[in-house]
Formats: C-alpha cells, structure tokens, sequence
C-alpha cells in the first residue's frame, strides 16, 4: 500500500515510475534533439555495416526473404510479418512490432504526400464524431505525422492539452515539424507503446487512434490500457479500413506480384488491417473493455488520383511498400510499368478512382458512481 501510495505523476500524467531516468523532466525540445541523435545514429551504425558489407539483418529486425523466381528477387528489407501482411499475434509480437516500426521508419518522409490524403480526410471524421472541447486532455495512440492530435490541438486550444505517442522517432520528428509550422504550443510527442501507456488512471478526456490499432499484436489488451487512462464518461475511438478499400487496385498488384513469383510465403496471409474488416469484432473490443454507448459507422472517404503513377505513389509511400520494396531495383522497376499499364486501362475522365472504406468505432467509458 505505502508502495501504491508514493507513486508519482509528472505534470503529463505520465507515470514517473514506469518511465526511464533519461526521460525525466524532458520537455518537447529535449525529446526532439533525442530523436534527431538517435536518428543519426542510426543511420551512420547502417552506413558501417553496409560499407563493411554486413548488412546486420537481425539487428534491424528484419528477415532474410526467400529469393523468387525473378534473377535478384529477395534482396532488400524483408516483407513484414505483422506489419500489414500476416498475423501480429503470438510470441512474436514483440519481433512483430519491431518490424512494424522500421517500416513507418523508412515510410515517415513521404507519408504526408497529397495521394494519401485519405489520412487527414479520416481523421478529421474520427476526430468530429467525439465531442473535445477546449481544455480537454486528448491522447492520439499511433499518431503518425500527427495528423490527428493537431487537429485535436487546435479544438482544445490554449487550456488544453494533446499527447501523441508512437513507436516511429522518424514519424514523431515529421508530427514535430508540422506542429511548429502551425505554432501550436499544446502538443506533446512521446516515443510510446500502444500497449503500455505511462500515464495514470483516468487522465484524459478523449483517446483516438487512427488506423493503428491492427498493427498492434494484442488489440484487447491495447484497448483495455486506453480505458484504463481515459477518465469515467471518456471517449473512446478508433478508425479501421473497412471490406473494400483500396479495391481493385490492390487486388491487381498482388495478381501482378504472385504472377511474378514474387510474392513471398509469408505475405500470402490476409493484410493486418483485416483483423478489423468485421464490425462485430469492433464492437467486441470496445464493450469487452468496458465501453458503453458502443457506435460503429462506416463513411466512404475515396477520391480520384490523376493517373496510374499516383496508384504507386500510394503503394510506396503507404505500409503497401511492404509489399514491393524487398525486390531488386530492375524487376520492380519491370513490375511496376506492366501493372500500371494495366491499371490505366480502367481510368475514366476523372482518373483512378481509389476506394477508402473507413470504419469509425467508438464507445464511452461508464460514468464514475453517484456522478
């Protein structure tokens, strides 16, 4: 009980205790220039390696791919198990979520690019069907580029505070930028897993998190942690892709990737993002945290890209990466012409229609007794 009692809270709510002693006390600028020495570190430990000609594949986190048929096929990152082609579950979740995190690693300089706008558009929708009003303390888990916590940000305002936690330094870096060029000074961003929030019981009003949550190995243990910090009558929410999305498009590309025997055993699995295809297995997560109100509505948030080249663009810089960038440069280069080839064949006046199917779930936590 003494134990219990002596716990300490820094002013974020973050749990002094379970944090690092290099943490402490950090404010945002501390946290930036962290991220920038570990960012170079990185990259100049990667540079030794190559140039040395070990790559270090199990330090990175990756695995070495079976070659394909193609000459030269299976050089490059590995495809990721767990980052949006196979299961997250088990007692590799924990290489899982590695892997998952070196990929937004190498995606964070072009995750903004305007063909992903489908991002922004959903986290405006996510952040518009829960009710944050100035002052609240708002917690945006796997927030990316921080497309959603600045938006939260700019509706608490001045008396308000929003946190963004994610396990990608190099997305939380991107986040930093846009938040300064807005001037907003009610932003904080963490280093942070999903699964174990530093933060004490019942301190934030409002939790999002945009397409992050089927990334994670233990989604209902990840919602429980979100109830957990979010305080009695809180608002829980989640956005997910829902059936449809992204279809035909995908679809053609790993037709034109297994015709090519390029496709690798592992990634035969359904994408990560179809853990949560079923509605039902939304509403699960939230009322078997203890949610009520439950609410799931889906919304199409599609658009027109203006050719074929924007279609890569999205596979490149999206987690469908994944899928291509384990193949040598001159047969990806030969994959990419013939399958957006056929992908022009289906453009109308308007472009290539691309399909975002988003499912919005959400639900609030009890009310204490007597309130």
């Amino acid at each position: 009980m003494a134990g219990a009692q002596s716990r300490r809270f820094d002013r974020a709510g973050r749990d002094v205790e379970r944090r690092q002693p290099d943490d402490l006390g950090q404010d945002t600028a501390a946290h930036l220039r962290r991220v920038g020495a570990r960012l170079l570190h990185r990259l100049s430990q990667r540079a030794a390696e190559v140039s040395g000609g070990v790559l270090g594949l199990g330090r990175l986190g990756l695995r070495r791919r079976r070659p394909g048929r193609l000459t030269g096929a299976g050089k490059g990152p590995a495809p990721l198990v767990g980052a949006l082609g196979g299961s997250v579950n088990g007692s590799s979740g924990q290489s899982a979520k590695a892997r998952v995190t070196a990929l937004f690693e190498r995606l964070a300089p072009g995750y903004d690019h305007e063909v992903l706008r489908l991002f922004p558009f959903s986290a405006d929708r996510m952040v518009a069907r829960v009710p944050i009003a100035h002052g609240d303390k708002v917690l945006d888990v796997a927030t990316g580029t921080g497309v959603a916590a600045l938006t939260a940000a700019q509706l608490v305002g001045s008396g308000g505070r929003v946190m963004g936690i994610d396990l990608s330094d190099a997305m939380l870096a991107r986040a930093q930028e846009k938040a300064r060029a807005l001037g907003l000074s009610n932003i904080d961003l963490h280093c942070m897993d999903a699964e174990s929030l530093e933060f004490r019981r019942d301190y934030f009003d409002v939790i999002l998190c945009g397409f992050g949550l089927f990334l994670v190995p233990d989604m209902a243990h990840a919602v429980r942690e979100w109830c957990r910090v979010v305080r009695p009558g809180g608002w829980v929410i989640f956005s997910a892709f829902a059936p449809g999305s992204f279809e035909p498009l995908a679809g053609m590309l790993f037709h034109a990737l297994e015709d090519a025997g390029l496709i690798a055993e592992e990634t035969r699995r359904p994408p990560a993002w179809q853990r949560l295809a079923d509605a039902q297995a939304c509403r699960a997560l939230l009322a078997g945290a203890g949610l009520e109100d439950v609410r799931i509505e889906e919304e199409v948030l599609g658009y027109h890209l203006v050719d074929a080249a924007g279609w890569w663009d999205v596979v490149w810089n999206s987690g469908l990466r994944v899928f291509v960038e384990s193949i040598e440069a001159p047969q990806r280069d030969r994959l990419r012409a013939e399958h957006l080839a056929e992908v022009a064949r289906i453009a109308t006046a308007d472009g290539i229609r691309l399909e975002v199917n988003v499912r919005f779930a959400w639900g609030r936590k009890p009310p204490a007794k007597g309130a």
